[in-house]
């Protein structure tokens, strides 16, 4: 498989809308209830947790498969990290959304488990102890995007990782700068699953 080639299959498969499958086949469409999101979180206010969970795992693999399978073939890291890039790009610019998507979290979390699985320890602790006390989802998103960087690079890992970790979180970033808008004026919800919550 070309190089050319290889990118397209991860950018494709990265783009598969699993927020969207799964509300239409729970009778919703989360893009048009709550914040309009087809991640794992407004699944989960729409469709409750089962929902979310699916999303969640189908979100993941995504992110998880075209970097597992390029690993397979035994690719430099450069290649990998390219590769890990198209599939993350995929899942916030899907070319089956009109090159919309999600916020690339859970896309991240995948590639990250198969690319260099080590550098999700400190991210994870962050976001985990950011939700348990914040209870705001897309806070503790952001704090795990900007903690990624200084752990790939403190772990000495190849340069291509530290620049695909750099690229990542900075377009995490920027795909919740509405949440960090609404972050700054105090009025970004609380995560609550179920479809009486009411998402921000």
């Amino acid at each position: 498989m070309t190089f050319g080639a290889l990118i397209a299959v991860a950018y494709l498969i990265g783009s598969i809308p699993f927020g969207v499958i799964v509300g239409k086949l729970r009778g919703f469409d989360p893009r048009a209830v709550g914040s309009g999101n087809i991640g794992m979180t407004n699944v989960a206010r729409a469709g409750g947790s089962s929902a979310a969970a699916l999303t969640f795992v189908g979100d993941v693999l995504k992110g998880a498969i075209p970097v597992a399978l390029a690993r397979m073939m035994g690719l430099p890291p450069a290649t990998l990290a390219w590769v890990a890039l198209a599939a993350f790009v995929g899942s916030i610019a899907s070319v089956f959304l009109g090159f919309g998507g999600g916020k690339g979290l859970s896309a991240s979390l995948g590639v990250w488990a198969v690319l260099a699985p080590m550098a999700l320890l400190f991210p994870l602790a962050a976001w985990g102890i950011t939700l348990a006390t914040s209870r705001i989802m897309s806070l503790a998103s952001i704090v795990a995007a900007i903690v990624l960087v200084p752990t790939v690079a403190a772990l000495s890992m190849p340069r291509p990782y530290v620049l695909l970790a750099i690229v990542m979180s900075a377009l995490a970033i920027f795909r919740h700068r509405e949440n960090i808008q609404r972050l700054m004026a105090g009025e970004e919800k609380r995560f609550e699953v179920g479809s009486k919550a009411k998402a921000g």
